[in-house]
C-alpha cells in the first residue's frame, strides 16, 4: 500500500507500492449513465502550469495522459506532490533512495526489503531487457533503459500504477492507492485543478454512482421482478448520498448491513442485523441467477467480529448493486460487484423466500 516518505525541508513525499483496493464506483462520462465509455477527457494547460512545470515535464504528463487515458494534470498533480516534477532536492530523487526505499520523481517503492517495497520492479536502472514482468518499471522513451529516476520513464509507470487502482472507475480513489492518506488526494487534486485550463472535475463518478438512473444503453436500472421487491430496491436506492457510519441503521446514515435490513423493514420484514447472520439467514442463490433485491456478500473479516462475510450489498441488476461500504469509500451508492480490486464474493441470498419471510408476509396482509 501507498506509504509517506520522509518529512523533510517540510514537504512531505509519498510512496508507491503494493495494491489498494478499489470501491468499484461507476463513472459517467458525457451523461448520466452507470457504466463508463472510457473516453477521457484531457483539460488544456492554464499559463500557471506552461510557466510552472518544466517543459520537458509537461511534454511527457500530457502525452502519457493521452495515451494512458488519465487526466495528465492528475500526473502531474503526483509529480508535483512527490517532487517538485523532479527539483526537489531531497534524497531519492536523482539517485539512491529516500529513508523508506522510494525513489524517481514520481516516488515508486524501488528497493527489496525497504518499506516502501519494490513496486517499480528489479533495479531503480536497468536495461531494457533486464526487466522483469513484475512491477511497474518501463522504458517509455524506447532509449533501452528502464530508470526510475527517468521522467520519460516514471510518469507512464505512474498512470499504469493509476489504472490498476481503478483510475478508469474511481479516480479519487486510485489516487489514495497510490500514497494511503486523504490529505494526499486533495492535495494533488488541488494541483490537477491548478494546472487544468478551465474546470475540471473529479467528483463526476462518485456523483454519478449516487444519482445514475439508467446503464450505458439507456436501459433503467434497479427494475425488480415483482412489486414487493421493487419497494425494497427503491428504498435502498433512495438512501444513496447518505454516510456510512459503522454501526448505523438511519435514517441519516447506515452501515452495510444495517441498509439492507431497513430496506426490507420498510415494507414489514425483519432482517438478522448483522452480515454474517443476514448470510446465514438465507436462502442461497446459486452465482449467475441473482436478481434485484438479492443480497451479495463479501469475504470481508473485521477483528472481533463473529465468522462468517463482513460485507454485503443489496444486488440492482446488470451487475450492480447498492452499497454503504466504508467511512473512507464515499457515500451510500451503486457499485459494480464484480469490478477489479474488490473481495471476493462468497455468494448470494433471497431473503424474500425465507419461510419466515413468507409468515411475516401473510400475517402483514391478513
Amino acid at each position: 500500500m501507498g506509504l509517506a516518505a520522509a518529512l523533510m525541508a517540510a514537504l512531505m513525499v509519498a510512496v508507491v507500492a503494493g495494491v489498494a483496493t478499489s470501491p468499484g464506483i461507476l463513472t459517467a462520462v458525457g451523461g448520466l449513465q452507470c457504466t463508463s465509455d472510457g473516453v477521457v477527457q484531457q483539460a488544456g494547460s492554464s499559463g500557471y502550469a506552461e510557466d510552472s512545470i518544466p517543459e520537458n515535464y509537461l511534454e511527457i504528463y500530457r502525452s502519457v495522459g493521452e495515451e494512458k487515458g488519465v487526466p495528465w494534470n492528475v500526473l502531474a498533480g503526483i509529480g508535483q506532490v512527490e517532487s517538485k516534477h523532479g527539483r526537489w532536492e531531497g534524497p531519492g530523487i536523482t539517485e539512491g533512495h529516500n529513508d523508506w526505499g522510494a525513489a524517481g520523481p514520481m516516488q515508486f517503492g524501488a528497493l527489496d526489503g525497504s518499506a516502501a517495497g519494490n513496486s517499480w520492479g528489479g533495479e531503480p536502472v536497468m536495461d531494457t531487457e533486464d526487466r522483469p514482468e513484475e512491477g511497474y518499471g518501463q522504458d517509455g522513451n524506447d532509449d533501452g533503459v528502464v530508470s526510475v529516476y527517468d521522467p520519460a520513464d516514471a510518469i507512464p509507470a505512474a498512470a499504469d500504477y493509476l489504472l490498476a487502482h481503478g483510475a478508469e472507475d474511481d479516480l479519487r480513489q486510485a489516487i489514495f492507492g497510490y500514497n494511503h492518506a486523504w490529505w494526499y488526494v486533495e492535495d494533488v487534486l488541488d494541483w490537477a485543478e491548478t494546472y487544468a485550463d478551465g474546470e475540471f472535475d473529479t467528483a463526476s463518478s462518485t456523483e454519478v454512482a449516487v444519482n445514475c438512473e439508467v446503464n450505458a444503453d439507456g436501459v433503467p436500472i434497479a427494475q425488480a421482478p415483482d412489486e414487493l421487491t421493487q419497494a425494497v430496491v427503491d428504498w435502498a436506492m433512495d438512501q444513496r448520498g447518505k454516510p456510512y457510519v459503522y454501526g448505523a441503521v438511519g435514517p441519516s446514515s447506515f452501515d452495510c448491513s444495517g441498509l439492507v435490513m431497513q430496506a426490507y423493514q420498510s415494507i414489514g420484514v425483519s432482517l438478522p442485523r448483522v452480515s454474517q447472520d443476514q448470510w446465514e439467514f438465507g436462502p442461497r442463490v446459486p452465482a449467475g441467477e441473482e436478481q434485484p433485491g438479492d443480497l451479495v456478500f463479501f469475504d470481508v473479516h473485521t477483528p472481533g467480529e463473529p465468522p462468517g462475510p463482513g460485507h454485503v450489498g443489496m444486488v440492482i441488476g446488470d451487475g450492480l448493486m447498492v452499497e454503504a461500504r466504508c467511512t473512507n469509500c464515499g457515500p451510500i451508492a451503486t457499485a459494480d460487484y464484480s469490478a477489479e480490486g474488490r473481495a471476493e464474493i462468497i455468494g448470494f441470498t433471497r431473503p424474500l423466500e425465507h419461510p419466515d419471510v413468507q409468515a411475516q408476509l401473510t400475517e402483514r396482509n391478513k
